[in-house]
């Protein structure tokens, strides 16, 4: 059947929300109003209701989408893993030597920084997406109108967007305060609660929302939360407490009784890439599949769950930027020719000697890499069995999913290089004098994005190029793929040697048309370097990396290397050399560009970045203004930092947390 779009906008109550919550306060444990209205009024009706559930789900997706333009979000959990770190080097403070900069009170608003990291945005944004559910779960039983099972399934609902967000914050912040009711007065006397006793909490939760939720095709609408997504978060909850057998259990109803199934030929429309004659695309299902206009479409019968964003109500949507914020920055003269000209320039459509053949800004978009890609992203990632395995669609250029800076050809008709391919050394001498933030690989297929009004619009000074930053675009949360992982992570800590674990990952890799496939027994290693190459900028990888860094320390199995990890010490270490610490710090260690020394660049702000990593950011700091604003009681701070103290008391049960926030005492 053909889905209609949440349209999230539509509801007068979102809008008032929106404008009563959308401060930069620090206030994030006080209860707000959802609406300008009286609550007690307003959500004695479905259409109370729905509204607050249209502002969690569009609240979701802002995540992938926005903070400040700069899609700081993503770029933050992708900086502290092993594929990305931050590349913005004309930022003197850009996050970079993370061990010496983060600290509790260089996190206490939007403007910290540089502007080049989101913690900030990650706790205070979670906390009203969790107060967003609250809402919705504190009334429904009040609503006379609808029927048991339709309050059950915006309960479930509810508790899906509760649960997705205490999953990231319990694994970028450890123990944290629990809000599981919508209070009536200010609370000033919160603790923190343990991890372990949220993470039971979510996942009583979520085997209630696994019974609740209709699934996809009962639901009708895209992008409202379904059985399916509910089921994958019930994975990866179970995973986490170390029930393995059950998160088997459900990846295995996903993959085998849901009616999903894996995209293995092309479908939908065909989009050339915007510029052709600069770069073609050799159509494939893995461009088709990352392509907005495919997503979420009923063909599609990989996506579990997607978030809508694009549509002809532009207000109603976030632009995705990035092809500015996660290309290369190559349009100035810090790539030279080796005959000492700016190598690229920005062609102008509406110039009387136009040649599409190196309209590249317009192909590729207009870089300024705040984040880059770590070359074990780029590399060394896509060797499997010791090849690199050079049919994957996922690394191809020759396709034109994939972009390598040999693959752009010097445009600038002044020079004697002109239509030969780009040379970072001529006999030693290196023609870049930015390599982070001018010099990398991009992953064409995922980071593409159209731009019809720019695309429409040659006039002005730039020519207006096209798709030059992003546009709106539907984004995946969850697709079968991710789901065969999830089972060939929760087969490894029940048995490494089960010997179907690889045939999870070989699904996947023969979809994308690879040549290596797994062999024998897989490691944890295997499965996170799949994820790596499926998921990238779909995942959250930082919380993936932890959370699999917990199942480790509890379940006592190996790492790549071999190394074993005890939950009691895995995230209480320190130091930034290469021993110890968790499996997190471990993957970023051996892949990343973390804790290698300063680098020499030539930029106007930060003209040697030093890229450090501590074991201690297992967990970032809770933020002074958190702990400080909390006046009549006392949050734990984590390991490591500044105000850290073993014995500040926690609570170990959800329930008795439950149950304290009633008490202003």
């Amino acid at each position: 059947m053909k889905f209609k779009k949440v349209n999230t906008i539509s509801f007068a109550l979102l809008m008032a929300s929106m404008l009563l919550t959308g401060s930069c306060s620090r206030d994030f444990l006080t209860p707000k109003p959802l609406s300008f209205y009286e609550p007690n009024a307003t959500f004695t009706t479905e259409a109370g209701l729905m509204s607050a559930m249209a502002i969690a789900d569009r609240h979701l997706k802002l995540y992938w989408a926005t903070d400040h333009n700069e899609m700081l979000t993503m770029g933050t959990e992708y900086i502290f893993s092993e594929l990305m770190v931050a590349a913005a080097t004309d930022k003197r403070n850009m996050l970079c030597d993370i061990a010496n900069m983060l600290t509790p009170t260089s996190e206490t608003s939007y403007q910290n920084i540089d502007r080049t990291n989101s913690i900030w945005y990650l706790w205070e944004e979670t906390y009203k997406g969790i107060m967003f559910a609250n809402t919705v779960i504190h009334y429904v039983d009040g609503v006379q109108e609808i029927d048991e099972a339709t309050k059950n399934a915006y309960k479930g609902r509810a508790y899906f967007h509760r649960a997705f967000r205490y999953m990231a914050l319990v694994f970028q912040f450890g123990d944290v305060p629990l809000v599981a009711t919508l209070l009536e007065a200010p609370k000033q006397n919160y603790r923190s609660t343990q991890r372990d006793a949220i993470l039971q909490m979510i996942t009583r939760d979520m085997e209630l929302a696994v019974q609740w939720v209709p699934n996809q095709s009962e639901v009708g609408l895209v992008g409202v939360v379904n059985k399916g997504a509910c089921r994958m978060l019930l994975a990866k909850c179970y995973l986490a407490i170390g029930e393995y057998a059950k998160a088997k259990e459900q990846t295995d109803i996903i993959i085998n009784e849901s009616g999903y199934a894996l995209m293995e030929n092309s479908f939908g429309t065909f989009n050339d890439g915007g510029e052709a004659r600069t770069w073609p695309i050799t159509r494939n299902v893995i461009w088709d599949m990352h392509r907005p206009e495919n997503k979420l479409i009923a063909a599609n019968r990989e996506v579990i769950m997607g978030m809508p964003n694009r549509g002809a109500e532009a207000e109603s949507f976030v632009k995705m930027l990035t092809m500015r914020i996660l290309y290369p920055f190559v349009f100035d003269n810090r790539i030279q020719t080796k005959d000492g000209k700016q190598a690229l320039l920005n062609i102008r459509r509406n110039t009387g000697d136009y040649n599409p053949t190196y309209d590249y800004m317009r192909a590729f978009g207009r870089g300024i890499a705040t984040f880059r890609p770590t070359s074990f992203q780029t590399k060394a990632l896509w060797r499997v069995n010791g090849a690199m395995d050079a049919t994957d669609l996922r690394h191809s250029s020759a396709s034109g999913n994939w972009i390598r800076m040999e693959d752009y050809k010097v445009n600038n008709k002044t020079s004697t290089e002109f239509g030969k391919p780009l040379m970072l050394f001529d006999n030693g001498r290196l023609l870049c004098s930015d390599t982070i933030r001018r010099w990398f690989d991009v992953p064409h297929y995922k980071f593409y994005l159209d731009d019809p009004v720019s695309e429409a619009n040659i006039v002005g000074s730039d020519g207006h190029r096209g798709a030059t930053n992003g546009s709106t675009a539907d984004w995946y949360l969850y697709r079968l793929a991710e789901a065969y992982l999830l089972r060939a992570e929760a087969k490894f800590y029940l048995n490494p040697g089960d010997g179907t674990i690889k045939d999870d990952l070989n699904i996947i890799r023969r979809r994308a048309q690879c040549t290596q496939l797994y062999q024998g027994a897989v490691t944890i290693g295997d499965i996170m370097n799949e994820r790596a190459r499926e998921l990238y900028w779909e995942e959250w990888r930082n919380v993936e990396l932890k959370r699999v860094s917990v199942c480790l320390a509890r379940s006592g199995r190996p790492d790549e290397w071999g190394n074993t990890y005890s939950l009691e010490t895995f995230d209480k270490q320190a130091g930034t050399d290469s021993q110890g610490g968790s499996y997190w710090y471990q993957r970023i260690v051996h892949y990343s560009m973390y804790n290698k020394g300063p680098i020499q660049i030539n930029s106007t702000g930060n003209s040697n970045p030093n890229y450090t990593m501590d074991k201690k950011n297992m967990y970032w700091p809770i933020p002074e203004a958190a702990i400080t604003g909390n006046k009549r009681g006392q949050l734990s701070q984590n390991f490591g930092y500044d105000g850290y103290n073993a014995a500040t008391p926690k609570w170990e049960n959800w329930e008795d947390a439950v149950a304290d926030e009633n008490s202003t005492e």
